[in-house]
């Protein structure tokens, strides 16, 4: 695993939020290290997946999607892209293509600031053009490399399809001729650094984004409060509390008669299994917390202030 040519590095996921980022990863990974939803700006916390092929192990940074900030929690999650650059090796911007071939006028506005701020930089670059499985005729994508050519002149521009894993074993083995040569950092046999009780609660979140409406799942938090192993009923038994920002969004949560709470037991509560391997009881609770958006302490308890990360 770390013979002489051995290269390990890592690599910083970054671009506007719904670009597909956390799909990439998986599909990179094999295996799901993050959570994914339709909705932007799912990934709060710095996300990291590793993996190890061969002669090489590369460590990926699934970030936050940068966007406008607006308020201590947006804050938060843009520090953490900008740290995670700072201890990068190599620099994956990853962009819609989709979006940015029927609005070419947006994509000056979205990356010409991220791509002016990274001109100086040395570090191998990779730009991942995504989603390109959703129009049929290719040449549309012209235009589009052209202008990422002008923005990333150093830059390997790389069209994928992270949904359906076009592209995929193609880019993997670009990144790992760009990483440097070093020892690899992590067992052959990790995947990621996350914890599975931080695993665990993202899953329960990915749920509440998929089942709740557009406004309300920006304003919950997901705390696995308690994890102990029943070795009777050979179960593990974990106790899950769900945080909403606003009385109203309480009632949503849980849903006439149970219902929304209850599916999203039933759908976290088979990925949990997956993710463990084993049985699971969870418990879900829902408790109001008032701004907690803006609460530092809560922040960080949550795993959320940038110096955690």
């Amino acid at each position: 695993m770390n013979g002489q040519n051995y290269r390990c590095g890592w690599v910083a996921l970054m671009g506007p939020p719904n670009a597909g980022k956390s799909t990439l990863l998986n599909g990179l990974m094999g295996q799901k290290v993050t959570i994914v939803t339709p909705k932007p700006q799912t990934t709060r916390n710095q996300i990291v997946g590793i993996l190890t092929d061969g002669d090489a192990q590369a460590i990926f940074m699934d970030t936050p999607g940068l966007s406008q900030v607006r308020g201590r929690l947006s804050k938060t999650m843009i520090q953490a892209v900008w740290q995670s650059l700072g201890q990068a090796d190599v620099i994956m911007p990853v962009l819609d293509a989709h979006l940015y071939i029927r609005h070419p006028e947006y994509l000056d506005r979205d990356l010409a600031p991220v791509a002016e701020a990274l001109a100086s930089d040395e570090r191998p670059m990779v730009v991942v053009a995504n989603k390109v499985d959703l129009f049929a005729d290719k040449s549309r994508m012209l235009p589009l490399l052209t202008r990422l050519n002008e923005m990333w002149p150093r830059a390997e521009i790389f069209p994928v399809s992270a949904l359906n894993k076009d592209g995929l074993p193609e880019l993997a083995r670009l990144i790992k001729k760009q990483l440097p040569e070093g020892m690899a950092q992590f067992p052959e046999d990790q995947i990621s650094t996350a914890p599975v009780r931080f695993m665990a609660a993202e899953i329960v979140r990915e749920k509440l984004f998929l089942h709740l409406r557009q406004e309300v799942p920006y304003g919950i938090a997901v705390e696995v409060e308690n994890w102990e192993e029943d070795p009777e009923r050979e179960q593990t038994i974990i106790h899950t509390v769900i945080y909403v920002a606003r009385p109203m969004h309480k009632g949503m949560v849980i849903g006439r008669g149970g219902s929304v709470l209850k599916q999203v037991g039933m759908e976290a509560r088979q990925d949990i299994r997956e993710l463990i391997g084993g049985k699971v009881h969870l418990e879900l609770w829902v408790k109001v917390r008032e701004n907690w958006t803006e609460d530092t302490a809560f922040l960080r308890e949550l795993g959320m202030g940038a110096e955690s990360l």
